[in-house]
């Protein structure tokens, strides 16, 4: 699978986020406010992961040369969300 440059834009902006946390962490900083950054941190991963994997499915579906059907396809999709849940 291809990964473009707005889904490594993600995951960079993902890594500046946690070493933010982080630095509140070594700061000191209120746990409200740690909690607050690490909630979002979470969301964020959960939508590059949506995007990756709607990505890949439809890269999937479109290059069926692999032997699996659509419906495979989607299955696996399914998978990998329930797994990264």
């Amino acid at each position: 699978m291809e990964y473009n440059d707005a889904m490594k834009n993600r995951v960079k902006r993902l890594e500046g986020q946690l070493r933010g946390v982080l630095k509140m962490m070594e700061e000191g900083k209120d746990c409200k406010d740690v909690i607050t950054q690490l909630s979002a941190s979470r969301s964020a991963i959960d939508r590059t992961i949506g995007l990756v994997v709607s990505s890949n499915l439809v890269e999937c579906i479109q290059d069926e040369e692999d032997g699996r059907t659509k419906e495979e396809s989607i299955n696996e999709a399914v998978q990998l969300l329930v797994k990264s849940r």
